[in-house]
């Protein structure tokens, strides 16, 4: 039971660090204002205003006595209470009340007036809303009723609007107050986080100034030194890997020379043939350990970049399943190398391959998928693994590092996207891309 309402109370509150803070400081000042200004109504307000509506019935009431009583200076009774009291009354002889306006039971002033008069027992009319500073109220007398205009500060207190200030502009100016403060704790991680996200995609980002509180400008100083480390490491791999490179296409150079001398023909082309294997291995090596962390990115159409992959193959077996311009930001060599991947995956594999891009509310989606043996689904996590190869499911004849997959799987992850494998249609491999649009 107290595991759901947990839950249920994680669903409903804000998944933003700025927005909870504000929440726990909005929350105790509105709860504190509110129960303050319950308090004040209470005991204060609707006290003092039904005190000055009972003063105010009474003096009408007496009005309408000592003009009752007084049979010769009836006229005098009326100016007297007009110059005293405010009061501006008339008479209307011959005159019936008229119907009962709709009682407005949410106005303190109109609950307060309604219950005096009744306690009076006098015959009564008003209206509160049709002057803005004047109460229009009818009382009946005789054949007729006194029309009574009475200003509205006779009947409620004006320290309400005081009192509605002294509440509010506290309130607001606290609550501005805690945005400020907030947003300026939060700025700080927000920027790490963009940062880190960055990075994570293999862009390339300026010097990292942390900012901030100190734990926060101490999370910064860690990532900045991280980010440092992994770049000195990736850095001594790439020269580390070219120096190795440059070392062996040099022999490799001289032995293709020595093997165009050999007059056995047919021992000099099988020679050669390991040679380009080997040749072409090292390219993968290198190509594995590219980051394309100093590649810019930049805004391009995905479609037309597939399309000219595609069509460099020259291949009447490869399908198109895209006609509309579809842009991505990124590293448009790295992704050109992603796809040529796949592709070459599925060639060397396959026959018929088909390539799908569609782009949904958030994603891109890229589908590359053949009509070869495919792989089994025990084997998913592993093809992405750096020189894993499958020769019982996938031909053995055919030449592999084990480098594609995961080259198009860091190629892929870097750019803040996923790749999913699973079974074609068509019988082989599909390998399914999701890019952040």
């Amino acid at each position: 039971m107290f595991y759901g309402l947990s839950k249920y109370i994680k669903n409903l509150l804000p998944k933003r660090l700025f927005y909870r803070g504000l929440l726990i400081v909005a929350i105790p000042i509105i709860v504190l204002q509110m129960t303050i200004t319950l308090v004040f109504f209470d005991s204060l307000w609707i006290k003092t205003n039904a005190g000055m509506t009972r003063a105010l019935v009474s003096e009408v009431k007496t009005f309408i006595d000592a003009y009752d009583n007084d049979e010769t200076n009836k006229d005098f009774i009326i100016i007297l209470f007009k110059d005293h009291l405010g009061f501006n009354i008339k008479y209307e002889p011959e005159k019936i009340l008229p119907k009962k306006v709709p009682e407005r039971w949410f106005s303190p002033i109109d609950r307060s007036l309604r219950r005096e008069l009744k306690s009076k027992n006098l015959s009564y009319w008003f209206d509160a809303t049709n002057f803005k500073d004047v109460i229009d109220l009818k009382i009946g007398y005789s054949k007729g009723y006194f029309q009574f205009y009475i200003p509205k500060d006779r009947l409620t207190s004006s320290s309400a609007r005081l009192f509605g200030l002294w509440i509010t502009v506290p309130a607001i100016l606290m609550i501005t107050i805690a945005i400020i403060f907030l947003k300026n704790q939060t700025r700080p991680l927000t920027k790490l986080a963009e940062a880190s996200e960055r990075f994570g995609r293999g862009e390339d980002i300026e010097e990292f100034r942390p900012s901030g509180a100190l734990e926060i400008r101490k999370a910064g100083l860690e990532f900045d030194k991280m980010r440092k480390r992994i770049l000195r490491h990736l850095n001594q791999r790439s020269e580390m890997l070219s120096g190795i490179s440059h070392d062996l296409r040099t022999p490799l150079t001289r032995i293709k020379l020595q093997l165009e001398m050999i007059k056995d023909k047919n021992l000099s082309n099988k020679l050669s043939m390991d040679v380009d294997e080997m040749e072409k291995m090292l390219n993968e090596y290198l190509q594995f350990t590219s980051t394309g962390a100093k590649e810019k990115t930049e805004n391009f159409d995905l479609s037309e970049l597939v399309d000219i992959i595609i069509n460099k193959y020259e291949n009447t077996n490869i399908s198109k399943n895209f006609d509309k311009k579809i842009y991505f930001n990124g590293r448009k060599t790295s992704i050109k190398r992603c796809i040529n991947n796949l592709i070459d995956n599925s060639i060397k594999y396959g026959n018929k391959i088909n390539t799908t891009i569609e782009k949904e509310k958030s994603n891109i989606i890229i589908l590359v998928e053949d009509d070869g043996p495919g792989i089994p689904e025990t084997e998913y996590e592993n093809i992405i693994k750096p020189f894993y190869k499958i020769d019982k499911s996938r031909s053995e004849t055919k030449s592999s590092v084990g480098l594609g997959l995961s080259i198009s799987s860091d190629i892929v992850k870097s750019h803040g996207g996923d790749i999913y494998f699973e079974k074609s249609n068509l019988g082989g491999l599909k390998v399914k891309i999701t890019l952040p649009v």
